[in-house]
């Protein structure tokens, strides 16, 4: 059950926790090499956890309206978080790569190879959202609201992982190796493949608002300038404008491509999967081609402490306080049911992750964002399985 809100105690009691946590981790870690690099990656990742959880930003739920609902403002975020990290993730990497040309990739971009393997992972990725009712970025952040099916789905990704590892070698010899791996900038310029980008975001965003607008009648909207107390009141009851969560995901993944490599939420969890699995003879020590690509890196880390690990417990921490001040850290006991969904979508999700070398934000949003041809393939196969999904599932 939902914690009994009080106006001014939850947000009090919320900011407390953040202000102990300020004061006592970062000093620490500044005290560590790589210091900035992980007070950065910390920082980051909860504001990342707060506009996700203030905003309700889900790739899944936001195509759940669109296919059951009608209602485009979901996706329409997306649309927008792409278009602003393709426009500021260009200019960065119009300083790394003056002149792109084919051959050449820009570092560390998650540009990944695109063939059949590709698609089956973005099918499997987008069923298991369908199964447990989330990608693997909102389950990080309903852990931190007290979700009885996230554990379940995370611990089922990390079996997915496994599962991955176990059939990469041989989908890696039959499709993976001589795949084509395409930078969009390389054969288009970075002019040619941002118009190109851009001119296929606005086509969505115009076909998507169609009758939308119509629907929501010509009611003149009220100005004024509200006191004080309702602003802080409107930042945590309800939700912040979808626009804002597809604004700020955006900036965000541009922001972290400049400080670290890009954005991504699984690859600290693929990671542990992967020394588990290679530790226990699970898997094949030497898994053919996989640490040449770029994507959600999963080789074992020496060091727990990297900063996508600090990325990762910062946006569980941000959500965690946003959850807390809006009075949704609402845990409950998880049913059968809640176990069985996310164990089998998780593994579905942890399978199209770590195949697609990364899941909704990491191939999805960083690709796409990069001119990577592999995101929005990989895009395009989720999005087609969320929908059969949701139609399979109303007819069952």
């Amino acid at each position: 059950m939902a914690l009994q809100c009080r106006e001014w105690v939850q947000p009090a009691m919320a900011v407390l926790v953040l202000a102990g946590a300020w004061g006592l981790l970062p000093p620490w870690l500044l005290a560590r090499e790589g210091g900035r690099t992980l007070v950065f990656a910390l920082v980051v990742g909860g504001v990342l956890g707060l506009v996700l959880q203030r905003t309700r930003f889900c790739f899944y739920c936001h195509a759940r309206d669109w296919f059951e609902a009608r209602d485009p403002r979901g996706l329409l975020a997306i649309v927008l978080a792409l278009a602003v990290g393709s426009a500021a993730t260009f200019v960065v990497l119009g300083s790394w790569v003056p002149a792109p040309r084919p051959g050449l990739l820009p570092p560390d971009m998650h540009v990944g190879p695109v063939s059949w393997v590709l698609v089956a992972a973005g099918l499997a990725f987008g069923a298991g959202m369908v199964v447990s009712g989330s990608c693997i970025s909102a389950h990080w952040y309903r852990l931190a609201e007290g979700s009885p099916v996230a554990p379940f789905a995370l611990l089922g990704a990390a079996l997915g992982f496994g599962l991955g590892f176990w059939t990469w070698n041989p989908l890696y010899s039959l499709a993976v190796a001589d795949a084509p791996v395409v930078w969009l900038p390389a054969h288009l310029g970075y002019a040619g493949a941002l118009a190109l980008q851009l001119a296929v975001l606005a086509l969505a965003a115009a076909w998507l608002w169609r009758g939308f607008a119509r629907s929501q009648g010509d009611a003149p909207a009220a100005f004024g300038v509200p006191p004080l107390a309702a602003v802080w009141r409107g930042l945590w009851t309800g939700r912040w404008p979808y626009w804002v969560g597809g604004l700020a995901v955006g900036l965000i993944a541009a922001l972290v491509t400049v400080r670290m490599r890009p954005l991504g939420v699984t690859t600290t969890l693929g990671s542990a999967a992967r020394a588990l699995a290679q530790g226990q003879g699970w898997i094949p020590e030497r898994l053919h081609g996989l640490d040449g690509f770029a994507g959600c890196a999963t080789a074992p880390q020496a060091n727990g402490l990297t900063p996508h690990a600090l990325l990762l417990a910062g946006l569980v921490a941000g959500a965690f306080v946003a959850a807390l001040a809006s009075c949704q850290f609402a845990p409950r006991r998880p049913t059968l049911r809640d176990a069985a969904r996310g164990l089998g979508g998780g593994v579905l999700l942890g399978w199209g992750a770590m195949t697609g070398l990364g899941c909704t934000i990491g191939t999805l949003l960083s690709g796409s964002i990069a001119g990577a041809l592999s995101g929005w393939v990989f895009a395009v196969a989720v999005l087609a399985a969320v929908g059969l999904g949701i139609r399979a599932r109303a007819r069952l």
